[in-house]
């Protein structure tokens, strides 16, 4: 059982919800920007909301850029923090850390579509794939809150169906990542935190 779990502290908000999801499992976390007690910690979970280039700026400024990509134990990173994850986004032309090969992309409905942008609100998680999503059944729903989306690849492990498939979740050697806020998404996000801070 991980004891050490830090999230890491950046200009990207939400920390504290994540904080409160760890405590009704039972878990304590420590929010830092300290290099030693990130790469010290059994796990590291990586949130946000926030916009990408103003949250790159800010992981350059603190050389957690750098350290984020080394880390060598369990890594989550949770919407923005999945998409920063990520090669490129769109959102600001923003290079990004590079962990995932895929590009993240702005959401662009049909005129007449009924989609709406920012996508909010709950939708399925569907193709699970990896200990992540252990007793986590296909089409669960899960809670959403984004404009921009990581195209489909190689390390697609959850997909969504909003204005086109797309990658939910990836993961890639020790880092995985949710577009979904699984803080904010009841039974199912309980049990997908569960699993990684008890089986990965």
């Amino acid at each position: 059982m991980s004891s050490n779990i830090a999230i890491v502290k950046y200009n990207a908000g939400n920390i504290r919800s994540v904080l409160f999801a760890l405590e009704r499992i039972g878990v304590e976390a420590e929010v830092t920007d300290d290099a030693k007690k990130l790469e010290n910690a059994d796990k590291v979970i990586f949130p946000g909301v926030g916009e990408a280039s103003t949250a790159m700026n800010y992981l350059k400024e603190k050389n957690l850029d750098i350290l984020i990509k080394n880390l060598k134990q369990p890594v989550l990173g949770i919407c923005l923090g999945m998409q920063l994850m990520c090669a490129h986004s769109e959102e600001n032309d923003t290079p990004c850390l590079g962990i995932f090969e895929e590009k993240v992309k702005k959401f662009e409905p049909l005129a007449s579509s009924s989609e709406k942008v920012p996508l909010i609100g709950w939708n399925q998680i569907h193709n699970l794939k990896t200990p992540l999503f252990e007793e986590v059944k296909d089409d669960s729903d899960c809670y959403f809150v984004h404009s921009y989306y990581a195209a489909l690849g190689e390390f697609t492990i959850a997909q969504t169906d909003y204005v086109q498939n797309y990658s939910s979740a990836l993961h890639r050697d020790n880092f995985y990542g949710t577009q979904f806020h699984p803080e904010k998404s009841a039974k199912v996000g309980e049990q997908i935190l569960k699993n990684f801070i008890f089986k990965i």
